[in-house]
């Protein structure tokens, strides 16, 4: 298995988590594993990304442009940001919900979610567009984004990671008191990958 795998986002998504739950279920098959992330921008609002690489051959974290395999965006702004990392007919998992970047805030900068997500459907063939807010309503959290997005890779096949493989791996670097809630967000992508494929 040979992945170019991005994360991207805004501080306080679970973007972090997400990254090092997909290395650790890698690092557990025994393949090899180099990731960047940007911890310094990772306070709420600012943005967040991560470059994991897994396979043989591998010389450096960084993921150069046209050669990620998936990005899995938190936000619609973060994920145009990243687009030119895309491979032609990767594939980009994206939350429909935009977040407002601090520096739009507080220069007054208008920023439409929507726009962002036009724009991606027009550009990448192979992109899941995700309610990521009926899906936290259903979960009963926010705090469930990331396991959620993470759940739809998954289900996607596009991962390489099964799903008794990340949540082995959850009950492994996961505190206990949070496990039910990320099985939980686990269920809730199934659930969406099965209503996608209807």
């Amino acid at each position: 298995m040979n992945k170019n795998i991005i994360l991207c986002g805004v501080g306080g998504q679970g973007t972090v988590l997400a990254s090092k739950l997909i290395s650790s279920v890698a690092m557990e098959k025994g393949l090899p594993v180099m990731s960047a992330e940007t911890i310094g921008m990772s306070q709420r609002g600012g943005s967040v990304f991560s470059h994991i690489r897994i396979g043989e051959g591998i010389q450096t974290p960084m993921i150069g442009e046209g050669e990620a395999d998936m990005i899995l965006a938190f936000e619609p702004g973060e994920a145009v940001r990243m687009l030119p990392y895309l491979k032609e007919n990767g594939q980009m998992i994206v939350s429909a919900k935009e977040v407002m970047p601090v520096m739009a805030a507080l220069t007054g900068t208008t920023y439409q979610g929507k726009e962002m997500l036009d724009y991606l459907a027009l550009k990448v063939p192979n992109l899941v567009m995700t309610d990521t807010e009926k899906a936290c309503q259903e979960i009963g959290t926010t705090k469930g984004l990331n396991v959620f997005l993470l759940g739809v890779a998954v289900f996607s096949g596009a991962l390489g990671i099964t799903e008794e493989e990340l949540k082995d791996i959850i009950r492994k670097k996961v505190p206990e008191k949070f496990h039910e809630l990320n099985f939980r967000a686990l269920e809730c992508a199934k659930e969406y990958r099965k209503e996608e494929e209807r």
